[in-house]
């Protein structure tokens, strides 16, 4: 195995350890299963021991393997760290920019900005990662990753996007028999929209003021999808509990109706943030940084009463 590559198959070797297969690591790649195993092999054969114990069902790291792992993030985080670095003093807008986002976010306000940066700039390529899970920019090598809401590592440099408030809306037919909810205590009157998965993860048991009980009125539609339960709020099934950038357009469209209740609870706003390791961004970074304030504007392009929102910049 030439040395010259041997970063190339650490890289391979540490995406096969955290997908837990070389088939969900080749697609991860982009590449056969096969060129994943042949990489693995090599790498093997180089270090001169087993990394991972094969079977039909299972891939486990050796003691070898998992040794390897942690040194192997190490030596992959400082080669990106040294690459932006340098990137960062050239100005270079090239490479690839990683960035981790929840799902609706990142197809509703992400993709819009990188279609943008990648007309401007051919050299820019991107891969985006859209998941619910708390994504961790340093293990995963992640430009970027938007998180939202209390920022628990302060290791991570932070850089403040916008806002989230929650809010209740639902279809304006659901009303047309009966006024819509005024105190919390008549919401349980309707149908509510919920999470599939996880404890009261919308933040329900705020607004009621305590968790909903098994005799009280069931969700008529769960799922673990924000533009699902958006999508079932604006066809009638029920009262949604969610982030004003996912329904903040419709309710200035009038597709949806905001509720607003006499004493609200559980309403406060939290903060949507773009965090990174390195403290100097690379050219790359700054670019993504910018062009998402400055299309998310300020207040937000999804702020309820912004019925004509203007970009900042």
């Amino acid at each position: 195995m030439q040395t010259e590559r041997f970063a190339e198959f650490l890289g391979v070797f540490v995406d096969v350890a955290r997908e837990g297969s070389f088939s969900a690591a080749a697609r991860r790649r982009g590449v056969q299963p096969s060129s994943v195993g042949r990489q693995i092999d090599l790498l093997e054969t180089q270090l001169g021991t087993p990394l991972f114990l094969r079977s039909t069902r299972q891939l486990n790291l050796t003691d070898a393997g998992e040794a390897l792992l942690v040194r192997a993030k190490r030596i992959l985080a400082e080669l990106a760290d040294a690459q932006q670095e340098v990137a960062s003093i050239r100005g270079d807008i090239s490479g690839v920019l990683r960035l981790a986002c929840f799902p609706t976010f990142g197809k509703r306000y992400v993709i819009p900005v990188m279609a943008i940066l990648a007309e401007r700039h051919p050299d820019l390529r991107f891969e985006l990662d859209l998941t619910e899970r708390l994504a961790d920019p340093v293990a995963e090598r992640l430009d970027l990753v938007i998180r939202i809401g209390d920022l628990a590592d302060s290791t991570l440099i932070a850089t403040r996007l916008a806002t989230q408030r929650r809010v209740l809306c639902a279809h304006p037919r659901l009303f047309e028999q009966s006024p819509p909810p005024s105190v919390a205590d008549e919401l349980m009157n309707y149908c509510l929209i919920d999470k599939l998965h996880g404890a009261d993860l919308l933040g329900w048991s705020e607004v009621l003021g305590h968790p909903i009980g098994q005799d009280e009125q069931p969700a008529r539609f769960r799922c673990d999808d924000f533009e699902a339960m958006r999508l079932a709020a604006l066809a009638g099934l029920g009262i949604a509990y969610l982030p004003d950038w996912v329904v903040g357009p419709d309710i200035n469209g009038g597709q949806l109706q905001q509720i607003d209740l006499a004493h609200p609870r559980g309403f406060s706003e939290v903060g949507i943030f773009a965090l990174r390791a390195l403290a100097k961004p690379s050219a790359s970074v700054r670019l993504v940084l910018d062009e998402l304030k400055a299309s998310i504007g300020d207040p937000p392009l999804w702020a309820i009463g912004n019925s004509q929102p203007k970009r900042v910049g």
